[in-house]
């Protein structure tokens, strides 16, 4: 079925593609910006797109070795080269969404023009170019884009592709152990025969839920030859019951052990120097590994001692009971929260992807989506904040992200100037 739904989606992306094609732009409908259109644009003498109108032309490029990008232009009469105080350029880019920036490129001694502000990344963008040369307004327009693609929304419906507005969240300094569910220190007793003699009846077995004062066995004394009840000095469940019937019961000989589980312990190991900073009433989600059920508690002490076998540190916290179905003995992990901090702007994990050399995620505009390289903040084991590269309230792809990543790159993703 899987196979089935992704041969779907991409012959659907094929036929959109095919679709939505028009003069001036190549099988996956991006504009003269993207390779395909590069490659046919003319190159300036700088390797720049060359722009022509009335006898008059525009070398624009985006100077980016041992710089930072930025727009640089080259004016033309006739074929040949002017210096750049024979008329101006300004440059606007409309990005995916609607933001526009403008840049005003001035004179430099080498005869270029140069705009001040840098091009952020990813040079994806409608332009358009205004230029003045010996006095004549030009303007030019092409698309430019990079990391983009389109996929219609039924069809990213059906391979799953979900968004969701990028906003403020909360980043957990989180700890990943495991433990062990123990009984209470006072909550488990010892059942003992007060004087020896056979025992006449038991009528508690292991498992039994026994309240405080329940008759437990019947011993014959053989001191006075009488019976006499052996009853719990607490309410619990039976653990453990060495007594048979029809046989001796010793003086002070254990016959049952009964220990109150409606709250256990949970011990948890903590190594190296986590230790240092995991302190009592830090919350901690347990979760069973038979079921994968949680519940939160908090740490109630760390231990003064080391585990020997393991050479770790325990911390311990109380956990309910109450269903019985935590049970002594079990292994269980633990995710210890040391310390929450807010971050103004978050994302998923599975929204991070690679991209070229970057770290991005993927915007989605309508049907079209485009690679955002963002910087990274803190993290836990859900999430990460983005400090820069990305808007509050931007629709950000959060699950299926490869999904997109893998058509920008069938469709072609440039870095072309």
């Amino acid at each position: 079925m899987t196979r089935i739904l992704f041969i779907a989606f991409f012959t659907i992306l094929v036929l959109a593609g095919c679709e939505r094609s028009a003069p001036g732009t190549d099988e996956h409908g991006h504009g003269h910006g993207d390779e395909h259109a590069d490659a046919a644009a003319e190159k300036g003498a700088h390797g720049g797109r060359v722009l022509e109108a009335q006898g008059h032309a525009v070398e624009l490029g985006i100077a980016e070795a041992g710089t930072p990008p930025k727009f640089r232009a080259w004016l033309y009469r006739g074929g040949k080269p002017l210096h750049a105080s024979a008329g101006g350029v300004e440059v606007s880019v409309t990005r995916l969404g609607g933001a526009v920036e403008t840049f005003a490129l001035t004179p430099q001694p080498d005869g270029s023009l140069l705009a001040a502000g840098v091009v952020g990344e990813p040079h994806s963008f409608d332009v358009e170019v205004r230029a003045t040369i010996d006095g004549r307004a030009l303007r030019w327009n092409y698309a430019s884009y990079e990391g983009r693609t389109q996929i219609p929304a039924p069809v990213a419906r059906d391979a799953g592709i979900v968004a969701a507005a990028a906003g403020p969240g909360v980043i957990a300094d989180e700890h990943e152990v495991q433990g062990l569910l123990t009984t209470m220190e006072g909550r488990v007793a010892t059942v003992t025969a007060r004087f020896p003699g056979p025992i006449r009846e038991l009528r508690a077995n292991v498992g039994d839920t026994v309240r405080k004062g329940q008759t437990l066995a019947v011993v014959e004394s053989n001191l006075s030859l009488s019976n006499y009840a052996i009853a719990s000095p607490i309410g619990g469940t039976v653990l453990a019951r060495s007594a048979s019937l029809g046989g001796a019961a010793g003086e002070g000989a254990a016959l049952f052990e009964v220990a109150d589980l409606s709250s256990l312990w949970v011990d948890l190991h903590i190594f190296g120097a986590d230790a240092q900073h995991i302190t009592a009433g830090v919350p901690v989600t347990v979760t069973r590994m038979s079921d994968g059920v949680s519940a939160q508690t908090t740490i109630e002490r760390v231990l003064p001692g080391t585990a020997t076998a393991s050479q770790s540190t325990v911390a311990r916290a109380a956990i309910a009971n109450a269903d019985g179905l935590w049970r002594t003995g079990s292994a269980v992990r633990a995710r210890i929260t040391v310390q929450r901090q807010p971050a103004s702007l978050v994302v998923p994990l599975s929204a991070l992807q690679t991209f070229r050399d970057w770290d991005v995620v993927f915007v989605r505009v309508g049907d079209t989506y485009e690679v955002r390289p963002v910087e990274l903040g803190m993290r836990d084991a859900e999430r990460v904040e983005i400090r820069s590269g990305l808007n509050a309230g931007d629709a950000v792809v959060v699950e299926q992200s490869y999904v997109v990543k893998a058509d920008v790159e069938k469709s072609g993703a440039s870095h072309d100037h």
